[in-house]
């Protein structure tokens, strides 16, 4: 999904209202799809622009791609669709959903929203979280979206201050499928800027997916917590366990509070524990790194945008330097072939990979306003430039079938 400084998804109850017939909307033909900020504008909404492949040409939003409705706007793909989804800022707001036909973006439906801030598939569905911050009134609303029938099948609450039990609110970083159930890492917060009194605390919730009862909490307290607000900290391997990055991020009185390093934790398949035998300590192999996102691109191996510790500030922002972390082996190599830190604007982190052990593509933005999709070969440990965009700057890269 792309990410911005505020979030926020709106879903209606009950059935949501859907296009009587299928539209077709004019783009260059191919499966990968680019989300695109308009150069030279503000208040202006997303276009999205297919292509062919992410390694050479140009591409341009002139004449062409789909211009979105509304100014914020995050996606994620699931079930074969593409969902393009409007922060409304305080008002409904529209999701549109698209599949590919003929290597052309077919929308298929619009439908009205109210506000969440973490959401990730689980089965067929769209799982929904609308989290408080607010001490006085906890209860958060969760929704499930069957992305077959575009209809809220179910919905319910949870008391996040009585989830923690430590006087703070739980507020879900992200959450994330494992087997019938749903881990959501969280960190703990006191206010509506999230600081908290506990910064030296890793959490996850668990849920059984079928009821959204809440089976279990699990916490360790060699890491910060787990994720980043609006990034997904945790990935499932192919044998099953599972890894989560810490940015040691936490943050009191508004000032970055943790004493414990970047790092990353492992919960071994089939288990609801942490691995107390298992601990990679990011900063120590990297000379200092935090992870801020990650995409897992198979073979236990990762690419990662990343900070370095003279950089890190309360607010957090995304890393722009690009290294490749192996999990199993504890290894942090930093990327060479990409522009120097001072040119970037920004990476994105809404990226794509064939999980072929190697590769991935993500957007790089410059500060002299030109932007391309570098693809990152991990097991070289280096960046080549690829496709380049024209007439704005990239913020998400996607593969739809």
């Amino acid at each position: 999904m792309k990410l911005r400084s505020t979030f926020a998804l709106f879903v209606t109850t009950g059935l949501l209202a859907s296009c009587t017939k299928t539209e077709s909307v004019p783009e260059t033909p191919g499966n990968y799809i680019l989300t695109v900020s308009p150069a030279a504008s503000t208040g202006v909404a997303d276009y999205l622009l297919t292509a062919q492949n992410l390694e050479t040409g140009t591409i341009s939003t002139a004449g062409n791609g789909v211009e979105q409705d509304g100014t914020y706007r995050y996606y994620v793909t699931h079930n074969g669709k593409f969902f393009s989804m409007l922060y409304g800022q305080g008002n409904p707001g529209a999701v549109t959903a698209y599949n590919i036909q003929d290597s052309k973006l077919t929308k298929l439906t619009n439908f009205q929203t109210e506000t969440v801030q973490a959401f990730a598939p689980v089965n067929d569905d769209l799982l929904l979280f609308k989290i408080s911050r607010s001490l006085t009134a906890p209860t958060s609303s969760w929704y499930k979206v069957n992305t077959n029938s575009l209809t809220i099948t179910a919905e319910g609450t949870v008391n996040t201050l009585d989830l923690t039990q430590l006087g703070e609110l739980a507020h879900f970083t992200w959450i994330k499928q494992v087997g019938t159930k749903v881990f959501a890492p969280y960190q703990t917060i006191n206010d509506r800027s999230f600081n908290t009194a506990y910064p030296d605390q890793a959490s996850i919730a668990i849920f059984n997916y079928a009821d959204m009862k809440l089976e279990k909490v699990i916490t360790d307290k060699r890491a910060s917590f787990i994720g980043k607000y609006f990034q997904d900290g945790l990935s499932i391997q192919e044998n099953g366990d599972i890894y989560g990055f810490s940015p040691a991020a936490a943050t009191t009185a508004g000032k970055l509070s943790s004493t414990k390093p970047a790092a990353v934790l492992k919960i071994k398949s089939g288990t609801t524990e942490f691995d107390q035998s298992y601990f990679f300590d990011v900063e120590a192999a990297s000379g200092g790194m935090s992870i801020t996102s990650w995409i897992y691109i198979g073979n236990n191996t990762y690419i990662v945008n990343a900070t370095a510790k003279a950089e890190k500030t309360s607010g957090f922002p995304a890393g722009k330097r690009v290294g490749i972390v192996n999990v199993v082996d504890k290894t942090y190599k930093a990327v060479t072939g990409m522009p120097d830190v001072a040119s970037i604007s920004n990476l994105t982190t809404n990226n794509y990979s064939p999980k072929d052990g190697k590769t991935g593509y993500i957007g790089v933005n410059l500060t002299d306003g030109t932007s391309y999709i570098y693809k990152i070969d991990a097991s070289t440990q280096t960046a080549t430039r690829g496709l380049k965009i024209e007439g704005g700057a990239v913020t998400a890269v996607q593969y739809l079938k």
